[in-house]
């Protein structure tokens, strides 16, 4: 005689009793991914007259000023909870000057987009230099060819202000420079945007997941960004920069990448008393469809898999690439 649970001393509980029916599955559910939980990183490129393809990551292009309006409504409907927006500027300079320009890339795509939908969805900003700069680093360079914190900060502030200008309900300082919440809330306040809001890149680790990114913002980094931005391999750094940037103001704070850091967004999750965002960054997104590709992954499985594992470990706010697609699979 097959052996029952009770027979071999062990009490009548079966966790496959809530797992026997989609309904019920759905209904106890610990995590769900839902449309407002998602945010769209999109890439707008000056002077472009087509959208141009990023070919490490199929699906994904530099908008012209036109294609990123529609983009940004379709995203809007699908009921997407924001954008984060980065420029592509022609001109790139050793200072990153279109950052501060009001007439620069960024700055009019942003008005561009508030003049589309309004508050329909948040709308963020990169802050940081690396498109703009000719060096590709995300500040600016002391003589020794290193990056100089606090005249980065200086132009952080300006950055900040003029994306406020501009619309961005959210500015979202990812350059890890020492002190750059601090100083862009104090230029924020200064300049009268007490409601723009600060994302920030919290914990931003040097990753070799970012490759792609560099081609969709056409990068002009040669080396790393190791010297500002963390280590792989240290988890304790990042709730000591959760603590700055808590003290110096922040509204939301960030993990970036998602899933090679899951445990690290778990920890700033449980301590965190502002919402938790993740970035499931450029590289993340092309290995999942480089794969699905290949035949050896089932695309919307893989997707929502790897999107409810990021909530699962805390994150209140996901970037995603596939956030408008996602929204609409979801009921």
């Amino acid at each position: 005689m097959r052996p029952t649970l009770l027979r071999m001393g062990f009490p009548a509980q079966r966790p496959r009793r809530l797992r026997t029916t989609p309904a019920m599955r759905r209904l106890v559910s610990e995590t769900e991914v839902r449309p407002r939980q998602l945010v769209l990183p999109m890439f707008v490129r000056e002077g472009a007259d087509a959208p141009v393809p990023i070919s490490s990551m199929p699906g994904v292009v530099q908008h012209t000023r036109d294609t990123l309006r529609k983009a940004v409504a379709q995203a809007a409907s699908a009921g997407v909870g924001g954008v984060m927006l980065f420029g592509v500027p022609e001109v790139h300079d050793a200072t990153g000057s279109g950052a501060v320009d009001p007439d620069g890339i960024l700055n009019v795509a942003l008005r561009d987009v508030r003049a589309e939908v309004g508050d329909a969805l948040v709308v963020m900003s990169d802050l940081c230099l690396d498109e703009f700069t000719d060096h590709g680093h995300c500040g600016v360079l002391d003589a020794e060819g290193g990056v100089d914190n606090d005249a980065t900060l200086e132009i952080y502030a300006r950055m900040g202000v003029e994306q406020a200008r501009a619309g961005a309900h959210l500015v979202g300082p990812s350059g890890m420079m020492d002190g750059q919440v601090g100083v862009i809330r104090a230029a924020l306040d200064e300049a009268g945007f007490t409601d723009t809001g600060i994302l920030a890149y919290t914990a931003k680790y040097a990753s070799a997941f970012y490759g792609p990114f560099r081609e969709a913002v056409n990068s002009q980094l040669t080396g790393d960004r190791k010297s500002y931005q963390q280590d792989g391999g240290n988890a304790r750094e990042a709730l000591r920069e959760l603590a700055l940037d808590l003290d110096e103001g922040a509204d939301m704070v960030m993990v970036k990448p998602a899933l090679a850091y899951l445990d690290v967004l778990a920890r700033v999750a449980d301590v965190a008393d502002v919402p938790v965002a993740a970035y499931q960054i450029s590289g993340e997104y092309a290995m999942i469809e480089a794969a699905v590709e290949k035949g050896w992954l089932e695309r919307e499985r893989t997707i929502l898999e790897t999107l409810t594992s990021i909530r699962r470990a805390g994150a209140d706010v996901v970037l995603t690439y596939w956030a408008t697609e996602v929204a609409t699979w979801l009921d």
